[in-house]
């Protein structure tokens, strides 16, 4: 029994030892990401499909929060950030992360030397590599160690470059330069935690895919996100369906409760607590009489429903 359980650890650590990178290999991210069972990136990564990250960005953050955290993730959110386009709406995709450290001289030449070996680009900074291996649909998310002066990650050039590889933006626990830039690139957003006109010095790229502490919240490569005005939560790719469709359900559920207590047919206390039978045969008849209002098809209403506990 011992061994069934430290078998995952152990092939973790072993293809680690064997293989250090800058970017974490195919391998350790399948490590890092055992529950997910489906389709993955090139590099690894869980690959969640698109329609999922379309429905998560209509929902509310309350909601896919508390649907974690009744799963047992309760370090998934992060909030109090700078938005450089607070009304643009929510952002969602698959996470890429990276991770920086204070300037140390001789990990950063031994960090230079291995990004070679695996054929990173060798002109300008380290902080363009993670820029590099973006594609369309996947959000930057760096951990940048809250440092605001001298720790801007990137600036209207880089960001020009994001969003051209990624049709998305940046969440970066740390600061940006060239907002004014930044807000210019159509379609681009970024949280981050301040902004500062210097630029990067005395700061390293240590690691890519890997994973990393945004605040709060812990993150690993090929998380669904979501960020809006209100704040990001981190969501692991084999639980995103749950959290989709669970999170529409509440939201249906919150729908038909608010209209019903407009119409004075029940009271506060009967829709705030524990359904009668009779609410819940009015709220299928409800569901029944305005299909239009289902975000998910009626086959994963009828079966997410065999399970439902109200």
């Amino acid at each position: 029994m011992i061994q069934k359980l430290f078998l995952p650890l152990l092939l973790f650590v072993s293809v680690y030892c064997q293989a250090q990178r800058v970017g974490s290999s195919p391998e350790i991210i399948k490590a890092l990401t055992p529950g997910w069972k489906g389709e993955r990136s090139p590099d690894g990564r869980p690959k969640v499909s698109d329609n999922l990250l379309e429905r998560l960005k209509k929902l509310s953050l309350e909601d896919v929060w508390g649907v974690l955290r009744n799963h047992g993730y309760q370090n998934q959110y992060e909030g109090e950030w700078h938005v450089i386009h607070p009304d643009s709406g929510s952002m969602t995709g698959r996470v890429v992360t990276a991770q920086y450290m204070p300037l140390r001289p001789d990990l950063a030449a031994v960090i230079r030397d291995q990004g070679k070996a695996e054929g990173r680009n060798q002109q300008g900074g380290t902080n363009s590599w993670p820029i590099d291996v973006l594609t369309e649909g996947d959000v930057y998310v760096a951990d940048s160690y809250l440092k605001m002066a001298d720790g801007t990650l990137i600036g209207d050039n880089l960001g020009n470059a994001i969003y051209s590889r990624s049709h998305r933006g940046v969440i970066f626990y740390g600061s940006v330069r060239d907002e004014a830039g930044l807000s210019e690139i159509s379609g681009f957003n970024g949280w981050v935690k301040g902004v500062d006109p210097s630029y990067i010095q005395q700061m390293m790229l240590t690691a890519i895919n890997t994973p990393i502490r945004m605040g709060r919240a812990i993150v690993v490569p090929g998380d669904a996100v979501l960020a809006n005005r209100y704040g990001v939560v981190f969501i692991p790719a084999q639980l995103l369906d749950t959290v989709v469709i669970t999170s529409e359900f509440i939201e249906l559920r919150d729908e038909f409760g608010h209209q019903r207590l407009r119409e004075k047919k029940y009271l506060a206390g009967q829709i705030d607590s524990q359904w009668s039978d009779e609410i819940k045969k009015d709220f299928l008849h409800w569901l029944d009489e305005h299909p239009e209002k289902l975000p998910m098809s009626r086959k994963e209403l009828d079966e997410y429903m065999k399970s439902r506990t109200w």
